[in-house]
């Protein structure tokens, strides 16, 4: 567990997504398989699972949702996503939703839909398609919490899964470059907080040549 500024950091364990805690709300809680890890990081931060009141996710990938039902069922959390991931959700493709890596059944949730120039704990919702059809990044002026969208190093999210698209992620890599952001908390790998705006020209380039 780390902290940046308001942004509590579970570094994901396995194949789980890093998880994000900003005021009462977690981003992206995994996939379940290490939810006792989940939950005692955030005990490590000082918070009981009641302080929390709502989960946001990012898309719709089960290494990030699959730990949702459990939590829902236990806590009562809110659920948000876009909604053309809950849609995803919804029509229960076990392979469009990761869930088949996995060897997991599509949950069954109560997801409230969560929309372009929305806001969270002060951050902005921007819709960023290009990894999943409905994936998100959270933006606060200085803060880019992005996903699978893109990741520190210059790297980006698969294209290739279902609903993923070339031409969107091009188009969302290069709208998440003229945010500013000076930090960058992604779905997986390590946060940056030095050099991000480099960080991301590199993703605009490496993304304008697949």
């Amino acid at each position: 567990m780390d902290k940046v500024d308001d942004i509590i950091i579970i570094m994901g364990k396995g194949r789980d997504s890093n998880s994000y805690i900003i005021g009462e709300t977690l981003i992206d809680p995994g996939s379940g398989e290490n939810i006792d890890y989940l939950k005692e990081e955030i005990k490590a931060a000082g918070l009981e699972m009641t302080d929390i009141k709502q989960i946001v996710n990012t898309h719709c990938h089960y290494d990030h949702i699959g730990a949702d039902k459990q939590l829902q069922d236990e806590y009562g959390y809110d659920i948000y996503m876009h909604p053309l991931d809950i849609q995803t959700v919804k029509e229960k493709d076990p392979e469009a939703t990761c869930a088949a890596s996995f060897g997991a059944q599509v949950p069954d949730l109560d997801i409230k839909e969560l929309n372009e120039g929305d806001k969270i704990e002060g951050y902005e919702v921007i819709h960023t398609p290009g990894h999943t059809r409905g994936g998100i990044c959270l933006f606060d002026g200085k803060s880019l919490i992005s996903g699978d969208t893109i990741f520190s190093g210059g790297n980006f999210g698969r294209i290739d899964l279902p609903t993923g698209n070339r031409q969107q992620m091009r188009e969302s890599i290069l709208r998440i470059s003229e945010l500013d952001a000076v930090q960058l908390f992604s779905g997986h790998g390590p946060y940056a907080i030095s050099q991000v705006p480099e960080q991301i020209a590199l993703s605009v380039m490496i993304a304008s040549r697949i």
